[in-house]
């Protein structure tokens, strides 16, 4: 069973930049397509970016141009680069890995989930 967990979370003013990290432990994500989701306080959990076994990026609408989503299969890790941050952004972000020939930016299909890192945009 793979173990994922982010890191990389922290205060940023608005404007700034920070990237995520999703290591994993127990498997390797060779196998796995791998997304980015977030949840921020009285909302619903929402996809950010999710990439293939390939390495294909989808992004959310609202996201594309700002956030870059990447992974390294020799390191087992895939990467959130945000950047142009805003306060909107703030909101606990998680990774989840699943099995399939798509991502997907819907929580449903994703079997193994992070415990999240918490990213707040604030002056």
């Amino acid at each position: 069973q793979v173990q994922l967990v982010e890191s990389g979370g922290g205060l940023v003013q608005p404007g700034g930049s920070l990237r995520l990290s999703c290591s994993a432990s127990g498997s390797t994500l060779d196998y796995y397509n791998i997304g980015w989701f977030r949840q921020a306080p009285g909302k619903e959990r929402e996809g950010v970016s999710c990439v293939t076994t390939g390495g294909s990026p989808t992004y959310a609408d609202s996201m594309a141009g700002r956030f870059t989503i990447s992974r390294d299969n020799a390191k087992n890790t895939v990467y959130l680069e945000m950047n142009s941050l805003k306060p909107e952004d703030t909101a606990v972000y998680y990774c989840a890995a699943q099995l399939g020939s798509r991502c997907k930016l819907e929580p449903r299909p994703y079997k193994y989930w992070g415990q999240g890192t918490q990213v707040t945009v604030s002056s």
